[in-house]
């Protein structure tokens, strides 16, 4: 991590329903059935490395500004950084917006801002250094109005030393100029048919082994 805060790199190394009714005579309460996790949560990638086919954008992390197909990767790769730079306390170094939704220039005056303007530990709870700095990671960015974008560009060049961004968008074509030259571009390409295969039968393995295991 000490290599990336100088280099803007990253080095790479079934069960029985729950809802049957009880049996006559049963005094015991009947159990819940377990919350199911989407795949597509549970099997995101933890850290860069195990980011599918996308390996020249993992490489490096300043101001970032991800773009390309939905499916790609581009969310589950700045989250997979976000664990990998800051370990248990990630969740306390990101703030997330989902632009679509969240897209008015009073959420970057407040939200954003807010979050960007507090400075940020170089060493965690347990002792251990972390990179001084927080990550704010805008989905969605192209939906953001011109007005919002413009704040956030105001934003990006007064907090530099305390926060990094990071815009996911489908059409980088959507973001203003001023945005994106204060940004490493990465394109993220379509995941060839041999590597979502490989995937999807890795989740079936991981799966097949859980459920053994349950049985």
């Amino acid at each position: 991590m000490q290599a990336f805060l100088k280099t803007g790199k990253l080095s790479g190394s079934h069960g029985t329903s729950s809802g049957s009714k009880e049996k006559a005579g049963s005094s015991g309460p009947s159990k819940k059935k377990p919350a199911l996790t989407p795949w597509v949560e549970k099997f995101r990638p933890r850290t860069v490395n195990d980011v599918v086919e996308q390996n020249d954008v993992v490489e490096t992390l300043p101001n970032l500004l991800f773009y390309g197909p939905p499916g790609t990767g581009k969310t589950s790769t700045i989250l997979a950084a976000a664990r990998q730079l800051f370990g248990d306390i990630y969740k306390e170094r990101i703030l997330e917006l989902n632009a679509s939704d969240e897209r008015g220039i009073q959420v970057i005056r407040e939200k954003v801002k807010n979050f960007a303007q507090f400075t940020a530990s170089s060493v965690r709870p347990d002792g251990r250094p972390c990179p001084p700095f927080k990550i704010v990671i805008l989905d969605e960015a192209d939906s953001m109005t011109q007005a919002a974008q413009a704040a956030l560009r105001r934003t990006m060049e007064r907090e530099t030393k305390t926060t990094r961004f990071c815009l996911v968008c489908n059409y980088v074509s959507r973001i203003i100029p001023p945005i994106t030259s204060r940004c490493s571009k990465f394109r993220f390409k379509p995941l060839g048919n041999d590597l979502v295969r490989e995937r999807l039968e890795l989740i079936c393995t991981e799966e097949r082994s859980h459920v053994v295991k349950k049985l």
